[in-house]
């Protein structure tokens, strides 16, 4: 059945698939014309050469230490303003800078295009209603994020709005866990945290074991959560919006041998490094200090992780292939992160976002590079070797030591081997406002088939509508 595209929406998808199209192609012929065939190639080749070396520049540059890391920086700088040179000398630089801004326009439009169809769009969390919480009990850490609980009057709003409100004292740190379990045994009916990811996490653990619904306040530095959530990140205040006029959703929650995540636990290279005193004053140094060993295996533990579904099925893998049914295992890799939820890998734009909070999965991400090939390998993005992504209901993380560093929501954490990784589905009612930004939608892959589908079915169909008939 013919479905009728003629409005002006439907007329500017069809001409931004055929713009992409039409950018794509000229990006493909235009070097031909200009520059011939085997300049052409010579073109790529030079490109691809140039970024494969500045990556393995980049993997010395973290792996070696005096002057091989001062030369490998130098490397690291020199390899593009000589790729630059080599195609001013030859006067070819305006084309690729053309090629380069003919692709721009063809993503741009290509994606315009395919995610109006609305097939690629992200399912929103489903709200629920709620009535307002009488006694809402919040927990506010002043130093968070700069000092965000002062500079935006957090604590003035929350009283306002019927909020009993405890101020946590930096210097004289508590059990909060312990205060919002005192504060649900005195009839609280609802728990929020003003602070880092790390503190709203082990709040949220407690609101989700006592079945209360718990409030997210976008006061940290960097917000994850509250960004998946789809909160005001610029006005925390706004967050406090949710106790009188606010919606539910039923998120999951992830545990890391008993500890609770919001967001996501790292094994490995980073939770190496932010275990060290020093990371906090100096974090460049302290990790440029750090990694070297850490990334060649000559410190830290050799990690061995597990991925299994409740079924006992593996899902997913850097190639995508059939697992057949088997667990998983990723031996030896520099940096394992386990996420409550997948993190998006396929969009760049969208790289440390979650398209969703409730599929009722964890995200594995594993990383081992043992060389610079296998460094610039990782441009190949998920068909790297070196790359490893799952999802799984289960993920066990062992180690040839009894007891391995892991950072649960940036809070550093020494556990016991092996560590449990798990989720829980829906287990926490997090409160959010009825009006709130929204989480930024899933950019579709670029579909030259589809763009083609598109941009030809479109016209046709448009065409039946004047009365001719479609085909």
């Amino acid at each position: 059945m013919a479905v009728e595209f003629g409005d002006g929406a439907h007329a500017a998808q069809r001409w931004s698939a055929r713009i992409s199209l039409a950018s794509s192609g000229a990006a493909v012929v235009l070097p031909l014309a200009f520059a011939g065939a085997a300049a052409s190639l010579l073109l790529i080749a030079t490109i691809v050469a140039g970024t494969a070396l500045t990556a393995a520049a980049v993997w010395w540059i973290l792996t070696r230490r005096g002057i091989v890391r001062a030369g490998a920086v130098a490397l690291a700088v020199a390899t593009p303003v000589t790729v630059l040179a080599i195609f001013e000398a030859a006067n070819l630089l305006w084309l690729v800078l053309v090629c380069a801004a003919l692709w721009a326009v063809a993503v741009w439009t290509g994606r315009t295009a395919l995610s109006s169809t609305g097939a690629t769009r992200s399912a929103a969390v489903p709200e629920h209603e709620a009535p307002a919480p009488r006694r809402p009990f919040l927990i506010m850490n002043p130093r968070s994020g700069g000092g965000k609980v002062g500079k935006f009057g957090l604590r003035e709003k929350a009283e306002r709005l019927g909020a009993r409100v405890v101020l946590l004292d930096p210097d004289h740190p508590c059990d909060v866990a312990a205060l919002a379990r005192e504060a649900a045994d005195d009839g609280a009916d609802l728990l929020g945290v003003a602070g880092g990811d790390g503190t709203q996490a082990l709040v949220a653990a407690v609101a989700a074991e006592r079945g209360l619904p718990f409030l997210v306040i976008s006061s940290g530095t960097r917000n994850h959560f509250a960004m998946d959530l789809g909160l005001d990140r610029e006005t925390p205040s706004a967050c406090l919006d949710a106790l009188t006029d606010g919606v539910e959703l039923h998120v999951d929650l992830g545990f890391a041998g008993g500890h609770p995540f919001v967001n996501n636990a790292s094994f490995g290279a980073y939770a190496a490094v932010v275990q060290s005193p020093a990371y906090r004053d100096d974090k460049v140094r302290t990790t440029l200090d750090l990694l070297p060993e850490l990334l060649t295996h000559e410190r830290g533990p050799l990690l061995t992780a597990t991925a299994v579904t409740a079924a006992g099925a593996a899902t997913g893998s850097s190639a995508d292939g059939d697992t057949g049914g088997a667990p998983v295992t990723v031996t030896g890799p520099q940096a394992l992160l386990v996420s409550n939820n997948p993190y998006r890998t396929e969009d760049p734009a969208g790289l440390g976002l979650r398209e969703r909070l409730d599929a009722g999965v964890l995200g594995v991400l594993g990383v081992r590079v043992d060389s610079a090939a296998e460094a610039a390998g990782l441009l190949r993005g998920r068909q790297s070797a070196g790359l490893t992504v799952l999802t799984a209901h289960q993920v066990t993380v062992d180690a040839d030591r009894a007891e391995i560093e892991v950072g649960v929501d940036g809070e550093a954490l020494t556990l016991p081997t092996p560590v449990e990784c798990r989720i829980e589905p829906g287990a926490l009612r997090v409160r959010v406002p009825r009006n709130r930004p929204g989480v930024p939608p899933v950019q579709p892959p670029l579909d030259r088939r589809r763009l083609r589908k598109l941009a030809a079915a479109v016209g046709r169909t448009a065409v039946a509508r004047r009365g001719h008939p479609a085909p």
